[in-house]
């Protein structure tokens, strides 16, 4: 059942989480790979990098002081995560901010990319040309 949930939150993400999967999804923070509500346990994160055994919550003010987080966040723990959390409008009008805490949270080793998502820029002037056929 988690799994069919999990699939129903990715559907009505809020605009917070939008912009923050945005700039983490397809390796693009440092190479790092991100999934996006993720079953946990008896929980669904809201982004996890499980190489790393790091998780992302973003919250709106109903998170304020919740003990339910606590006691979320100790399980979590428990299993070898770390958790760090956001709040909403913290995404939404601090986005680079929030996303140097993560790269210091997973560390600033850049992990390569694989070679599917190796970019190779062109050359000034070079874009839209195609390569010439030996």
């Amino acid at each position: 059942m988690s799994r069919e949930y999990a699939k129903d939150l990715r559907g009505r993400m809020t605009d917070a989480e939008q912009r923050l999967w945005y700039r983490l999804r397809g390796h693009r923070l440092n190479g790092h790979k991100f999934k996006r509500q993720v079953p946990v346990g008896p929980y669904i994160v809201d982004f996890a990098s499980l190489d790393r055994k790091l998780i992302i919550e973003v919250d709106g003010g109903q998170h304020a002081e919740s003990s339910g987080d606590r006691r979320r966040d100790a399980f979590l723990r428990g299993q070898g995560y770390r958790v760090i959390r956001f709040w909403n409008n913290d995404v939404l009008r601090q986005t680079d901010s929030v996303l140097e805490e993560i790269i210091a949270a997973i560390g600033n080793a850049a992990v390569p990319l694989p070679a599917r998502f190796a970019r190779h820029p062109l050359p000034d002037g070079e874009r839209g040309k195609q390569e010439p056929e030996s």
